[in-house]
């Protein structure tokens, strides 16, 4: 590999419907977008995903040089996990991959180097360098989406742990007096445990308390606008008391295992404005006295920010080879 492509890096964020890669290339310390392409994701065939990423590298290697084919290193951020042991894909929205050695398949495929990584983790990374939480010494990206998950990042490089699953905090266990304080059962959640906290705080678990509490499971943003509208109805006003104290709960025990400087929200319900108005006093009531609530910020670059942290995985990871 030349320094020129040392100096780029493809991003390539996959999810259950779509893909999207993006190239940036360094110039003076920072990211410059270079080439984007998005394609529908082949879901059910794996060798057909495979060729469809190969592809996709392919039309931006040669987008990259101008023609002439280049070879950059690749991060791809991919939903669910790797199983440590096995190093095979575990929970994946996209079945094509699930019990696949995506990483070894990938590298093969593309022959360069390729970094996985978490979907949540791409997403704190991308806003722990330039995103919100850009220059603070620690950062936790807190995703509320589909799921609950997340990334913690310090000094702007992405801490992955021992299993690489540091930050998965959707898969806490949500302490039965709190449920039974606000009358709720303790959900299975696909992950083979009971009363894991996405189950009761992600964009599907407002709507299923919702409909809990009476109401018609309407989407997150439709039970926030009855919440604040004219004559709110009461399931509305109790959905969003409830995910807020059961959030707070989730983001305070954050605070105590990880102590970030910031809270990035991502995922569909950062898009909810009375979060931040309202969550710093439902954390506040989870802590202790003397601990201070760290700010709680929208994203920066959107709601996901995937392909671009998935190319920052990547540098971190080939820059980290090189020095």
């Amino acid at each position: 590999m030349n320094d020129h492509t040392h100096r780029a890096w493809h991003g390539i964020d996959i999810g259950g419907t779509k893909i999207e890669l993006v190239t940036y290339a360094e110039q003076g310390g920072q990211l410059h977008e270079r080439h984007r392409e998005r394609i529908a994701t082949p879901g059910h065939n794996f060798s057909e995903f495979m060729s469809a990423i190969a592809a996709l590298v392919a039309r931006a290697d040669t987008a990259l040089g101008e023609g002439k084919p280049v070879r950059a290193a690749a991060g791809v951020g991919l939903p669910g996990i790797i199983d440590s042991a096995s190093g095979r894909q575990v929970s994946s929205n996209v079945p094509a991959l699930n019990g696949r050695l995506v990483a070894q398949a990938m590298q093969e495929a593309l022959q360069r180097p390729v970094t996985i990584g978490n979907d949540c983790q791409c997403f704190a990374l991308s806003e722990a360098q330039g995103g919100a939480a850009d220059g603070l010494p620690t950062m936790f990206g807190a995703i509320l989406g589909t799921g609950a998950g997340g990334g913690y990042c310090v000094e702007g490089r992405l801490q992955r742990g021992f299993n690489g699953i540091a930050g998965e905090w959707g898969h806490w266990t949500i302490p039965a007096p709190l449920l039974a304080r606000h009358g709720l059962p303790v959900y299975d959640c696909p992950c083979g445990k009971q009363g894991c906290l996405e189950r009761y705080v992600s964009g599907p678990a407002m709507s299923r308390l919702h409909a809990h509490f009476g109401g018609d499971g309407a989407q997150p943003l439709a039970i926030a606008a009855r919440a604040h509208g004219a004559g709110a109805p009461e399931a509305a006003v109790h959905t969003e008391a409830v995910h807020l104290d059961l959030l707070g709960h989730a983001l305070a025990n954050l605070v105590l295992s990880y102590d970030p400087h910031a809270i990035v929200l991502g995922g569909g319900l950062s898009n909810l404005p009375h979060l931040y108005r309202d969550l710093p006093a439902a954390v506040r009531r989870h802590l202790f006295r003397g601990v201070q609530v760290p700010p709680i910020l929208p994203p920066r670059f959107g709601d996901a920010g995937g392909a671009r942290g998935a190319a920052l995985l990547a540098r971190q990871q080939t820059m980290t080879s090189i020095f």
